[in-house]
């Protein structure tokens, strides 16, 4: 059995030879047969489509499936599954970038006079470049984790209602996730805190 999943508590295992007084058709579908070894899983598949095909008319079509099939097809739906998901990502993880670079960019057009005082009693370019990549990065990580907290809510609070389906929160998910907010927070940051950077004291405290 596949998993077990045709085994129900309603379910009763009877040999064969005994079924075969209480069918009046003798038919037998679906058939499940074990391999003794993982690597005999292909010679069986090939042996016993040949016993069927054997045993009945010609043109009398029977599909033989093994485990293996299944996983490959299984695999190939994850795959796609994965870059599609990959995909909206991708695109989300832009669009939330391009918004924290805009956010940024009217911070400092707002806060012209302040880097302008700032520079004017000391501060260094690489001061203003750190404080403008801070404030991305920590508007960055604040959305991730608001996301973390989220995804990973929804599928614990699932459990308490169900335990059919358990969906499991890999801690390394987590880890990825915050890695990503960070970078997202750099990159889209960078623009704004080297404009904020290079611009000129004098001019910046003359800003209205």
């Amino acid at each position: 059995s596949f998993g077990q999943s045709e085994l129900s508590d309603e379910t009763i295992l009877i040999p064969y030879t005994v079924m075969r007084n209480f069918q009046q058709v003798e038919r037998v579908d679906p058939l499940y047969v074990q391999a003794r070894e993982e690597s005999d899983v292909e010679a069986l598949t090939t042996e016993i489509r040949s016993i069927i095909e054997s045993r009945h008319r010609p043109g009398a079509a029977y599909k033989v499936q093994n485990l293996n099939e299944i996983l490959s097809a299984a695999r190939a739906i994850s795959l796609i599954l994965t870059i599609v998901l990959f995909a909206v990502a991708t695109v989300t993880l832009v669009i939330s970038g391009v918004g924290i670079m805009n956010i940024m960019l009217v911070t400092v057009t707002e806060r012209t006079r302040e880097v302008g005082l700032r520079m004017a009693v000391g501060a260094r370019r690489k001061d203003i470049l750190a404080q403008f990549l801070t404030e991305a990065v920590l508007i960055s990580l604040a959305g991730g984790l608001i996301g973390i907290l989220v995804g990973a809510g929804i599928p614990l609070a699932i459990r308490y209602f169900t335990e059919i389906s358990q969906v499991t929160v890999s801690p390394i998910s987590i880890a990825i996730a915050l890695v990503v907010s960070f970078a997202v927070g750099i990159i889209s940051g960078m623009l704004p805190a080297n404009k904020a950077a290079r611009l000129d004291p004098t001019e910046a405290l003359r800003y209205e």
